[in-house]
């Protein structure tokens, strides 16, 4: 049985760029999905370029109604060609924990190498949005509560050290692709490190921003004059550790531009300047265009 699909030849055909436009997943991810799972067989043109049906792109759009309820890739093939009307029972397997607990094991292990192999693989196989909210926010809000009960600097080091490589080769290039706004990314004063940061960077680019990352924190003294002459629309605030109240703006650093705060903090920050966007990163990376338009900045 062939690979590829056949539609009449009446049916409009679409190019990968246009259907990753219409369903906002990426052309790694849709090649991916077809490559290793078959969850779609487009046609080919002889010289091999991909073309989509309408019926490829509801059926991707199928694909993230599963993967947006939290069913791993991996089980999405049994499910997909179910009827839609037939109830489905949920995934039995732990196939989400399992890869959490691999990578954790790794990061543990200062294996680099294959965490950066299965980093590049998560972002293949699954939307930004998805992999972030099933795989690494959970990573890392696991990691830090163990850091926190028992401190591994190698291992925070080793893990930030990769993901910063890996993030600042991807803000590099979206950066020269894109004019979109550019938002000011740090920790807050005092956290101990960037992962959250560097989660925050890799959504704001996707969603069309330009991103300039401090992997440290600012002082805050030094936001106004940063913001100024760097022209950004916006100072995003990132980290797991501190609780919200902890982050207050004196008046001689209040820049003239939106604030925002993102991560598992515990509480609303005290400061009104301030905008708690919670917890769930890729939520909290959504609010930020609703809050540049409310604030004038848009």
């Amino acid at each position: 049985m062939s690979n590829q699909a056949t539609h009449p030849p009446d049916t409009p055909l679409y190019p990968i760029r246009e259907v990753s436009r219409l369903t906002g997943v990426n052309s790694v991810t849709l090649r991916a999905w077809e490559r290793r799972y078959g969850l779609i067989r487009p046609q080919r043109t002889p010289k091999g370029h991909r073309l989509y049906a309408q019926d490829d792109i509801t059926r991707i759009e199928r694909i993230l109604q599963w993967l947006n309820r939290g069913v791993p890739v991996s089980q999405v093939a049994d499910l997909i060609n179910q009827p839609e009307a037939v109830e489905t029972p949920a995934p039995t397997s732990d196939d989400w924990d399992s890869q959490r607990r691999q990578l954790i094991t790794l990061v543990e292990a200062l294996n680099t190498q294959r965490l950066e192999i299965l980093y590049h693989q998560s972002l293949a196989l699954y939307p930004l949005g998805t992999a972030i909210s099933e795989l690494w926010q959970p990573v890392i809000n696991a990691l830090e509560a163990r850091w926190q009960e028992a401190p591994d600097a190698a291992a925070r080091r080793a893990f930030e050290a990769l993901l910063r490589s890996q993030v600042g080769i991807r803000l590099h290039y979206a950066n020269q692709a894109t004019r979109g706004p550019l938002v000011l990314l740090t920790p807050r004063p005092g956290e101990p490190g960037p992962l959250w940061v560097l989660l925050a960077a890799l959504l704001a680019s996707e969603q069309g921003y330009r991103v300039q990352l401090f992997d440290q924190g600012l002082p805050l003294d030094a936001l106004p004059r940063a913001v100024s002459r760097l022209h950004a629309s916006m100072v995003l605030f990132a980290g797991g550790r501190l609780p919200a109240a902890a982050l207050t703006l004196p008046d001689s650093a209040s820049p003239n531009v939106p604030v925002g705060l993102c991560g598992p903090a515990p509480e609303e920050p005290h400061d009104e300047r301030i905008h708690q966007l919670g917890d769930d990163l890729p939520r909290a990376v959504a609010k930020l265009r609703p809050l540049l338009r409310e604030s004038g900045v848009l």
